[in-house]
């Protein structure tokens, strides 16, 4: 599903307009990407936590000619899922 399927998925299942629907996704993004930026953890009970996760620089290896390069240390965005969107998800157990 990509984001203009969920807008409009959202539209229907709420019974609001398609630009109103935009409007909430839109603004829900932006308020997670925010929090992400600032290093906060959002958690959305029974689906799951974002967060920017901190990798530390190391010494990689490249790996056609096998000499070390420094790789700089970077912030990411992780998720982890919920036990209940887990257990969702893995309904052949």
């Amino acid at each position: 599903m990509n984001k203009s399927k969920l807008i409009e998925t959202v539209a229907i299942k709420v019974g609001i307009p398609v630009k109103e629907s935009e409007a909430v996704i839109n603004t829900f993004f932006a308020v997670l990407q925010k929090a992400m930026a600032e290093d906060e953890r959002t958690e959305i009970r029974g689906f799951g936590t974002f967060k920017a996760k901190i990798y530390r620089a190391y010494i990689g290896r490249n790996p056609k000619n096998g000499m070390c390069i420094p790789v700089k240390s970077k912030r990411l965005p992780t998720f982890k899922a919920s036990k209940t969107l887990k257990k969702l998800i893995d309904h052949d157990s």
